[in-house]
């Protein structure tokens, strides 16, 4: 359950974007997503495999 106080005097609009940086971060929306359809364990290695080597040569770029 994600909690959100609102300051005195914030806009409804700031509390709500704080809320959608919240939720966000808990990666409740990825995992729904994730789970709608099976994927075998071979395919998400691979992708975690791609995500990893993508990183890795932006880090290289970079420095």
């Amino acid at each position: 359950m994600i909690i959100v106080n609102v300051k005195e005097g914030e806009s409804l609009d700031r509390a709500l974007k704080r809320f959608k940086k919240k939720f966000e971060k808990t990666g409740v929306l990825r995992e729904l997503r994730s789970r709608q359809a099976y994927e075998k364990k071979s395919v998400t290695r691979r992708t975690q495999i791609k995500k990893a080597i993508y990183k890795q040569h932006l880090n290289q770029e970079n420095v």
